[in-house]
Formats: structure tokens, sequence, C-alpha cells
């Protein structure tokens, strides 16, 4: 998928555009492993990929965190912003975890963009992202992130 930078001040015409969707990206049990070392969360649905055959899973599933943590990854290969000395993450107005990550399933990300509003500086600016597991109805992530871009 092709990068689109779009300039800091022209961020703000683009507010309720659709930007897109990332490529997909392949979730490893190495992965979530490491993030369940980083994290010290080592629940058997993350890191017992024989325990969690049986489980209410069928396997290994990502940590909702994890995939919350690849949406800067996502949306930076479908957005980039022009202009910027710097960015970044803000927080998130919402998150909710619909559907588990099951690993070695592809996730991307589709990203609206909600609003932009001046800050000291720079602009913040609100993405409304969808993190899709590539043959799954229903999402993996819904979130609203901000992200703060300096001039």
């Amino acid at each position: 998928m092709a990068v689109a930078t779009i300039p800091l001040d022209e961020l703000s015409t683009h507010v309720g555009e659709h930007l897109g969707y990332s490529d997909y990206r392949l979730v490893t049990q190495d992965q979530v492993d490491r993030f369940a070392d980083a994290t010290g969360d080592h629940q058997w649905i993350h890191v017992d990929p024989e325990r969690a055959a049986a489980g209410p899973f069928g396997g290994t599933i990502a940590h909702g965190y994890l995939t919350l943590s690849l949406i800067p990854v996502l949306v930076g290969s479908l957005l980039r912003v022009g202009g910027v000395s710097m960015g970044v993450n803000y927080g998130s107005n919402r998150v909710r975890f619909t559907s588990p990550v099951r690993v070695g399933s592809e996730v991307r990300a589709g990203a609206t963009l909600a609003s932009v509003e001046e800050v000291a500086g720079g602009v913040q600016v609100a993405l409304e992202v969808t993190v899709e597991v590539r043959g799954q109805e229903k999402p993996a992530c819904v979130a609203e992130t901000l992200t703060r871009f300096y001039r």
C-alpha cells in the first residue's frame, strides 16, 4: 500500500475522510512471547500453545494491548504527516477489544481522520482506527487514538 503524505497545515481539510487500509501484518508467537516478557503478562492463553489449543480460542491469542500497540506502525504505513518536527502518541479516548487475534493471523488497520485541533506548537489529531483480522468478520480492536504533531 502506498503511504499518503498530508502536509500538517492541510490535515484539517481531510477531517471525516477514510484514509485507507494498511498492509496486513502477521502476528507471531515470538512477538506475543516478547510482549508477555515486556509486560509481565504470561497468561496461558497467550504463551502456552499446548494448553491454549484446548482452550476457548483454539490456540494462543495476542494480548489486547499488543494489538493496540500495533496501531502506530499499521497507521504509519498508510499515513505520514509532512512538515513536522516530531509526533507523539498522546493517548486514546476509547478502546475496545471486540474479538481475539489468534497467533498466526494477519491484521491490518483502517483509519478515518476524526478531528484536528490546534495545540501549542502544533495540532492534535484524533483517528478512528479499526484493526481487522484477515478472514474474520468482526474487528479485533476499535480505538480512537490521539497523536500530537509539532511544527
